[in-house]
């Protein structure tokens, strides 16, 4: 075996096998071909759960079902509920500290930038970003290693079947939390998303455990719950309430738990996880309504749609069917760059660890990590401060008039803040026609590069736009933010990929949309106005999302739900498909390539592998096909020398632990140690 494969048979405690029928039985529809049943942590005595697996003739498992109960359903959706709305304002905390951060730190370089003392400026913001970051990593490398650097490649392992140290306790969620709201602040080409997977898996599993050996806290209520499959059905939960509280998107956090997160499902599992998903987005839907930066802005309960819709589209546009060309490139264009970008990421995350691993072995080791995070932060500042001085100022056209179908209604499209970076302040005045007009000029790449990427996203998907964002602005903030975002990704800071592949694909596509406009011109016409850059922007997000993550179904929900762009649907899941196959011809999801890269075993759903170029299935073959006839074991009790023997004889790094259960019994294997 290799080493991913010995890993896979660690344990913490003893274990033991279980037949993979009636592990599907137990823990409900097993999406991969074969679980072991000794990965999953048995941390409490032996509950209900772990007696399906005798025999229906067993008087055991005939007593244990006279004892137990039916219909005692309330406890569960309670903590179901619960864990949804500490998601919600956790997710709200989140969003409210990193927009305050962002705010208060570019509020500080504003009049360095209106004087034009780039170099003060960048001082600044180069000296706050770095208090931020060397906190951030710090706390991944010395407090809680396991939140390098997002955990959602974990969640997915520990789900699939594999046990993974210190993932849920409560230093890695203080750890996370903090890293990854530091880090999005600082400046760094990242999001929220994946550590907030990671923290809302946490929150499912320790409020429904409901004791914490960290703090010593040991609740005698709704011990029931304290099992291996009640556990992970709450982290399940909780993983997908993080997504839905951070996209607002309780659908998209449902599907993307189905076909991401999750390796065993059932219908209850969903309808369960549907209301905790509902329950976050509430919870941080009517939180965000009163409350920004922390103060009282009144209207509380009050869900306007501006605020509650991430990205959201005003101007619906009416599709054409010659749409759907520009969409398939796009879709394959999407898929391109993302296979590239998963290619060039784990290409960069194996460089960085064979540098890392070829140091001398120091106390002060884990500093190099840090000084890496730093290198990424000075390129990422000196970017998005001095690059922008290489653009002249644009005027921005803040009232532009588009027909509707009736021919009749006016809309104006309304004034955007947008970052003006060194240019003149404006002047406004209404204009005979009664519609108001100003003189602003704004800078392009300060537009997409200065502010965070949340409200770059929402300035390219902008309807009627057509000309505010020329081919050399976006050409450029598409390499740069491509580039920086691939190396920050893996780094030591806890961090998400969610927002820089939508960005990035939102670029690319918006590029594609401004060459449709230079050939035909800006349309007006009812049967031309979906020729609109900031239509094809958001389809080449969710191609470029869909290229590099592989997602389809809850992919196509979420664009619908930050968007609130049904007119696009079709459009949509047809580049999502398209990039999908695309990127699956030339390797496999950014998640997938980092559980390999990491060593976390992970059974798929079709036990297929690749062998000399050639696929194999792995169910026309037995155990012995891959066992070493002559197996090097370990007992439950050796000497020093003995082991000293073993591990000087042998070269590889896992060996299995075998034990008589009783003295007249036959030896059992109980699992592995590294």
């Amino acid at each position: 075996m290799d080493d991913g494969e010995e890993e896979m048979l660690m344990a913490d405690h003893s274990p033991g096998l279980i037949h993979p029928q009636d592990f599907r039985r137990q823990y409900g529809t097993n999406r991969s071909s074969l679980a072991y049943y000794h990965c999953e942590e048995r941390e409490q005595p032996v509950s209900h759960e772990s007696l399906d697996y005798l025999p229906s003739h067993s008087g055991v498992y005939k007593k244990w079902l006279q004892e137990k109960t039916y219909g005692k359903e309330w406890d569960r959706w309670l903590l179901m509920g619960l864990i949804g709305t500490a998601v919600g304002m956790l997710g709200f905390l989140t969003h409210q500290i990193v927009d305050s951060l962002v705010k208060l730190k570019w509020d500080l370089v504003e009049n360095y930038l209106k004087d034009g003392n780039f170099h003060l400026a960048w001082v600044c913001v180069l000296g706050s970003g770095l208090a931020m970051v060397l906190v951030s990593s710090s706390l991944v490398l010395f407090f809680c290693p396991a939140g390098s650097p997002s955990g959602l490649p974990e969640i997915i392992g520990y789900l699939n079947g594999t046990s993974i140290q210190h993932l849920f306790n409560i230093k890695t969620f203080v750890g996370t939390f903090v890293s990854c709201v530091l880090a999005v602040a600082s400046g760094l080409f990242c999001g929220l998303e994946g550590p907030m997977v990671h923290l809302g898996a946490i929150l499912g599993c320790g409020l429904s455990q409901l004791h914490s050996d960290t703090l010593g806290i040991h609740l005698p209520f709704l011990t029931r719950f304290r099992n291996s499959a009640d556990k992970r059905s709450f982290i399940t939960a909780g993983a997908g309430a993080g997504i839905a509280s951070v996209f607002r998107a309780p659908i998209g956090g449902l599907l993307f738990t189905l076909e991401e997160v999750s390796s065993f499902w059932d219908i209850r599992l969903a309808w369960q996880t549907f209301f905790c998903c509902l329950m976050a987005t509430f919870t941080t839907d009517l939180l965000s309504s009163s409350l920004f930066g922390f103060v009282y802005r009144g209207h509380f309960g009050f869900f306007e749609a501006e605020k509650r819709i991430l990205f959201w589209v005003k101007n619906l546009l009416d599709v054409h069917v010659l749409a759907f060309i520009p969409t398939i490139l796009l879709g394959m264009l999407g898929g391109l760059l993302g296979a590239l970008f998963v290619s060039l990421n784990i290409k960069i995350n194996k460089l960085r660890m064979q540098f890392f691993n070829s140091l001398p072995k120091s106390p002060l080791s884990k500093t190099n990590k840090l000084l890496e995070t730093v290198l990424i932060l000075i390129c990422t500042t000196t970017v998005t401060v001095y690059l922008p001085y290489f653009f002249p100022c644009t005027p921005v056209a803040s009232a532009r008039k588009y027909q509707l179908r009736n021919n009749s209604e006016i809309i104006n499209q309304f004034k955007r803040e947008i970052s003006e970076y060194s240019c003149s302040p404006n002047t406004s005045w209404t204009g005979p026609d009664g519609v108001r007009y100003s003189n602003q000029t704004f800078n392009q790449a300060a537009a997409l590069l200065v502010e965070n990427g949340k409200q770059g996203i929402a300035y390219l998907f902008k309807r009627g736009t057509h000309e505010e964002f020329g081919y050399t602005s976006l050409c450029t903030a598409l390499a740069f933010y491509f580039v920086l975002s691939c190396w920050t990704a893996g780094s030591a800071v806890a961090s998400g990929l969610v927002i820089p592949m939508l960005y990035t694909g939102a670029l690319y596509g918006r590029i594609i949309g401004l060459i449709l406009v230079s050939i035909f011109g800006v349309q007006t016409n009812e049967y031309g106005a979906w020729i609109d850059p900031g239509l094809f922007a958001a389809i080449g997000a969710a191609s470029f999302f869909s290229g590099v993550s592989r997602l389809t179904i809850s992919l196509t929900v979420i664009m619908v739900e930050i968007t609130n762009d049904v007119q696009s649907l079709l459009l949509i899941m047809l580049a999502v498909m398209v990039a999908k196959m695309v990127g699956d011809f030339f390797n496999a999801s950014l998640y997938s390539s980092l559980l390999r890269l990491k060593c976390i075993p992970y059974l798929d759903v079709e036990p297929l592998v690749h062998h000399r170029r050639e696929r194999l299935n792995l169910e026309l073959f037995s155990a012995r096909d891959v066992m070493e006839p002559h197996v090097r074991v370990l007992h439950l009790k050796e000497n020093i020398a003995s082991v000293a023997w073993l591990l000087s004889s042998t070269s590889h790094g896992g060996f299995p632990v075998v034990g008589r259960p009783k003295p007249d019994h036959a030896q059992v294997f109980q699992g592995t140690i590294k």
